[in-house]
């Protein structure tokens, strides 16, 4: 990159596509006298909340809908679906939560608007095979790293007992339902979602991939709480998610069973079926 002006050029690139962001989030639900005048920092935070809060309400439902009602006892024994109470607990613990959680994508933000990582905002910038790259090396140190800060969370006490207890509440299939995937202390979520942002400073990462991912990680965490064994090698999906809120101590990763297999907690749902057969 050439002098001071082409960096705060470029920099500013990152500025317009995040105004544009909120701009469409906020113009479309909230008349402009509630947010126009608010600092863009705070601009931003607001159309991370507004967006994350209907991404999860909106997954939430139409997949609870879904496996719940149109698909009763298909998926789920009816003995094994949550009660309307439980469920309305998770989304209370997750909407108390959502504000705090939304404090760390527009971290992320700010930190890549004043140049401060390795983002860059273009594709066309590095080559879709550099980015398929950076994109891996990214997943693998998100993977590593959301694996060992889950891991912790369970294997040091007082963090376990004032952080992560409160989201293994629940902790049988009649609890866990898909908006128990946000279900969690403030600081418990957005521990082992920092692996995200610190990437940024580790890995060239594509800047509207990032956020992607994060907010993926909304659905992604609604998917692997919904008890449904998906059987896709090597996706870490909800049949070994629900191990983990049932023994506490195996499958601690997050997409894949690959961390689980090398550091050895991985615990299978086949062999956890055979084991109940006999």
């Amino acid at each position: 990159m050439g002098g001071g002006g082409d960096v705060e050029q470029y920099l500013q690139g990152f500025v317009d596509q995040t105004t544009f962001f909120n701009e469409v989030v906020l113009a479309h639900l909230l008349p402009s006298s509630w947010w126009s005048t608010l600092p863009h920092v705070w601009q931003t935070w607001l159309r991370n909340y507004i967006a994350g809060t209907l991404l999860y309400l909106l997954s939430g439902f139409l997949w609870c809908f879904y496996i719940y009602y149109l698909k009763r006892n298909v998926y789920v024994p009816k003995d094994a679906i949550p009660s309307n109470k439980a469920m309305l607990l998770q989304i209370y613990v997750a909407m108390k939560a959502m504000p705090w959680y939304c404090a760390l994508p527009t971290l992320s933000e700010y930190m890549i608007e004043n140049g401060w990582t390795k983002c860059f905002s273009s594709i066309s910038e590095v080559g879709w095979f550099a980015y398929a790259a950076y994109l891996i090396i990214y997943l693998v140190f998100v993977e590593f790293g959301i694996y060992w800060m889950h891991r912790e969370l369970h294997d040091i006490k007082p963090l376990y007992k004032y952080l992560h207890a409160t989201h293994h509440i629940y902790n049988k299939q009649n609890t866990l339902s898909p908006f128990a995937g946000l279900a969690f202390h403030p600081l418990d979520g957005i521990l082992q979602a920092v692996p995200h942002v610190i990437a940024l400073f580790i890995v060239p990462t594509h800047f509207l991939t990032h956020i992607g991912l994060l907010f993926l990680e909304g659905v992604w965490t609604a998917n692997i709480h919904d008890c449904i064994h998906g059987k896709l090698w090597p996706i870490m999906g909800a049949g070994y998610h629900t191990i983990h809120h049932t023994t506490y101590k195996h499958n601690y990763g997050h997409y894949t069973i690959w961390m689980d297999r090398m550091f050895g907690t991985l615990r299978d749902p086949v062999d956890e079926s055979s084991e109940k057969m006999k």
